[in-house]
């Protein structure tokens, strides 16, 4: 097995076991604490903002224009909208500059 698949299964499998972990871990309580919720409902948007900040602020011009217009859009958009008109922008712009 190569190390590359050798690593996605490691990744997997770890990723997997983390989000069971979790689930385990909130079975177990009956209710939970609104804070904790709303900390939970966050993570995702911390996620994502934590792996797209890097390169919308380090690759160049288009990249940052094209995170800045999905950030505007997904106010009136779907996200799905917004991430199809941010992607568009990026590359006219690519092409323009």
């Amino acid at each position: 097995m190569s190390d590359m698949v050798e690593l996605i299964l490691t990744l997997a499998v770890l990723t997997y076991a983390t989000r069971f972990g979790g689930h385990v871990i909130l079975s177990r309580f009956k209710r939970i604490n609104p804070r904790v919720e709303a900390a939970l409902d966050a993570v995702p948007a911390a996620v994502i903002t934590a792996l797209v900040a890097p390169a919308a602020f380090t690759t160049g011009i288009p990249e940052f224009i094209g995170a800045a217009m999905a950030v505007l859009l997904s106010f009136r958009f779907s996200m799905l909208n917004a991430l199809v008109l941010s992607t568009a922008t990026v590359a006219v712009l690519r092409y323009i500059l």
